[in-house]
């Protein structure tokens, strides 16, 4: 017996089909005075009609490609009701009135549905091999030197909101990051600086368009932060190398960063900190949204309370604001984001080479914004397309000297994607970057300068996706890159593999050409550099299992073409060239376990690194001054129901990093001592939708160096003094309050709590 199903059911067959197996019912029978009479008669002469009608069997049996028999599997001809189900042996038959030419479906869940025209006759015992479907949950991933973040990722290494409620970072996603192997945290900078690059070598980008600026100015030896608030975004990819060939101009690593697509509901968000405050509000409309956050931070009442060693004219100050609009179109998705962040302060710092105190104060003006459309053209091909627009200002006064800086940068891109079919995906597109640069400096001494310049670079690329099977994967792309300022062209092919041995466990690997134009203050200075190049391998291990990821990964990076050039008084003079090089290899290790003790997620990252490289003003080939060789981070997150809150803590671990002694005879030959920080936060549900946030960083107090500054003459004995590198700050409190206001009354800015 078959049970008929709805037309609009997605399956027509999940349970069984109409009864009889006859989709036609019949008509034009006579009236019968009595009930019973009627039924009796109209059973009669269905049995009639269904003696009188030809029917065809159809019969056959499904399978893998193994030979192994599908269970269950959906077999029907299409737009009819007519269909079975296969047996435990992969055996199915049923019967149909159809004649002439018909098709036939078999559909099967993590298997790509067949179809077989043929004529009705011909469907006897007919053979039919189902092959899995590569782009189910249980394919291959390609995961070689990138980490997920976010709901929607097949393997996630942390939650987006995770990047909040990480103790020791304060809601800055830079430094939730730099919880993760292949990072070196630099105490006195705050960017991101991955296996042995600078941290220019690392590009962040919003829903696939450059972001030119992503962190805030700060004074010196004071760790920045990234710009942009991690609410507006549920998804991060943050590359460690050989990422895709989408994306360029990044000798070390790509930070993505993807605004939220849809927001669920209507609600208005309240954030008042020991450093200022923010108010943010959502609307939805059908198929608009509209999201706008403002902050104001200062930082005179902290410091009131909790003094740093700078002597400050006037404290950080900074207002900011974001907004996200999207706007759902038949086939696609569009949005248009935009920033704006104003940061002024003024503070006086000690200097080993001057008696007085320098004196810094910078104004610094910021926009960014982009507009993006991601949407379907036919039904196989996915048009991505976007332009963004950053303008910097600044205004820095450095005791007798008065610089202005303006950069303004534009990024256009187009990208199609087209899905021949599950195993074979071709994507490829174009884009132009251009950057104006213009800086100049006045001075009481009458030694003004101005430096401009205009950066242009054009890429095209082109990439391939292929699944040579459910366990085999592999991605093929190429780039090509022009430059105006340089005349010059660079090709880079990039590969990566992988293989997974089962469902949880996989291996991956990568390798790639990838080139990045000098620096801004590098070109400012001379324009006759070439590209920057640097060629990646990666091997990783990935195994998952019950919310518990391990991954292990070894890598070996070579550059070429570094800048380097000579010094004066810790100013580049002249001999710029790019002659530099250098390498880093190393192993990186991650552990997230979410399960085994109740309530608890943790993660343990750690990673060695062995680099050198010889550029800017370096004598020879060395570790630079930025890099360690041993990093490892716990990060702890524990829920407490009885008192409704959740308890952090990260513990961050740094062996010594180089600095050069110039009592010495041999160049970079020191070693700090190595870096500890222990942070603790509490979040304290006060009730759903208010939240008391309370966290201190290095909490006990650790005396942590980052290097040293050395005079530049030598003292009566002949040596030359030196300064500490240290926190201004030994110890960093914040307390917040957050209060959401939604339609359901239950969401607040820290889901997980």
């Amino acid at each position: 017996m078959k049970a008929l199903q709805d037309n609009n059911s997605s399956s027509k067959y999940d349970v069984s089909v109409v009864l009889f197996g006859q989709k036609h019912t019949a008509h034009s029978y006579l009236y019968y005075k009595y009930e019973s009479m009627k039924i009796l008669i109209t059973l009669l002469l269905l049995c009639s009609v269904f003696q009188l009608t030809a029917q065809t069997m159809i019969s056959g049996t499904v399978k893998t490609k193994k030979n192994e028999p599908i269970t269950n599997a959906n077999v029907y001809l299409e737009n009819t009701y007519d269909g079975a189900t296969t047996n435990d042996e992969g055996k199915f038959s049923f019967t149909t009135h159809e004649t002439g030419t018909v098709t036939l479906v078999v559909s099967y869940l993590a298997y790509k549905t067949h179809t077989q025209i043929a004529e009705v006759d011909s469907l006897k015992d007919v053979s039919i091999t189902l092959y899995p479907d590569i782009s189910t949950l249980d394919a291959v991933e390609l995961s070689a030197g990138s980490f997920q973040a976010g709901d929607n990722t097949k393997v996630a290494v942390m939650n987006a909101l995770d990047v909040v409620t990480t103790a020791g970072v304060a809601g800055d996603f830079i430094g939730a990051l730099q919880t993760l192997p292949g990072t070196t945290a630099v105490g006195e900078d705050g960017r991101l600086f991955v296996r042995g690059g600078t941290a220019e070598e690392t590009q962040v980008f919003i829903d696939g368009l450059q972001v030119f600026k992503p962190y805030t100015p700060t004074a010196n030896n004071t760790p920045t932060r990234g710009r942009y608030s991690p609410f507006l975004f549920d998804g991060i990819t943050f590359s460690t190398g050989g990422y895709s060939a989408e994306y360029g101009n990044a000798l070390s690593s790509v930070l993505l960063l993807n605004t939220i697509d849809e927001p669920k509901q209507n609600q208005t968000d309240f954030s008042f900190m020991s450093l200022g405050a923010g108010i943010g509000h959502t609307k939805k409309w059908k198929k608009d949204a509209l999201t706008v956050n403002a902050a104001y931070i200062n930082l005179a009442p902290y410091n009131k309370l909790v003094p740093d060693a700078n002597v400050w004219n006037k404290l950080p100050e900074s207002i900011s604001g974001e907004a996200v609009y999207r706007h759902t179109a038949k086939n696609g998705l569009f949005k248009l984001y935009s920033a704006f962040d104003r940061i002024r302060f003024d503070v006086a710092q000690e200097d080993i080479n001057f008696d007085e105190l320098v004196r810094l104060n910078l104004t610094n003006n910021n926009w960014y914004t982009n507009a993006s459309y991601e949407g379907f053209v036919g039904n196989k091909t996915r048009l991505t397309t976007g332009i963004s627009y950053s303008n910097s200002a600044s205004n820095i006064g450095l005791d007798d000297l008065d610089v202005n800086s303006k950069e303004q940068s534009f990024h256009a891109k187009v990208k199609i994607r087209h899905s021949f079919n599950n195993m074979f995906k071709l994507s490829y597109g174009a884009e132009t970057m251009s950057t104006n640069f213009d800086e100049e400096g006045v001075a009481t001494n009458n030694n003004d300068f101005r430096y401009n310049f205009k950066n242009t670079l054009s890429a095209a690329f082109m990439e391939t996706d292929m699944f040579f099977t459910a366990n085999f994967a592999g991605k093929f792309g190429l780039r090509t890159t022009y430059s105006a300022l340089f005349d010059a062209y660079s090709v880079a092919p990039r590969i990566s593999l992988a293989y997974k041995f089962n469902k949880r466990a996989q291996v991956s690997l990568a390798y790639g050409n990838f080139y990045q134009a000098p620096q801004n203050d590098e070109l400012k200075i001379t324009q006759d550099l070439d590209y920057q190049k640097a060629t990646h391998y990666i091997l990783n291990y990935q195994y998952k299992k019950n919310n518990k990821l391990f991954r292990a990964e070894l890598f070996y990076k070579n550059y070429d073409n570094l800048v380097q050039y000579e010094r004066e008084f810790n100013r580049p003079s002249h001999n710029f060239n790019t002659n530099g090089f250098g390498y880093a290899s190393g192993l990186d290790l991650f552990w997230k376990d979410t399960r085994t003790i109740k309530n608890l997620q943790y993660w343990v990252s750690y990673s060695y690194l062995d680099t050198k490289r010889k550029f800017q003003d370096f004598p020879r080939e060395v570790m630079p001054n930025y890099a360690t060789k041993h990093n490892a981070s716990l990060v702890t997150k524990y829920w407490v129901n009885s008192l409704r809150s959740q308890v952090g803590m990260t513990y961050n671990y740094a062996s010594g990093r180089p600095f050069n002694n110039p009592n010495s005879s041999i160049f970079m030959d020191g070693r700090t001592k190595s870096l500890n920080n222990i942070s603790f936060n509490w979040s304290y549900l006060i009730s759903q939708q208010k939240i008391l946030f309370i966290s201190a960083s290095n909490l006990f107090g650790f005396k942590n160096e980052f290097g040293y500054n050395y005079s530049n003459t030598p003292n009566a004995n002949g040596q030359f003094d030196r300064q500490a590198i240290v926190p201004s700050s030994d110890r960093f409190f914040f307390v917040g309050f957050f209060w959401t206001i939604s339609e359901d009354k239950t969401k607040n800015q820290l889901d997980n709590l």
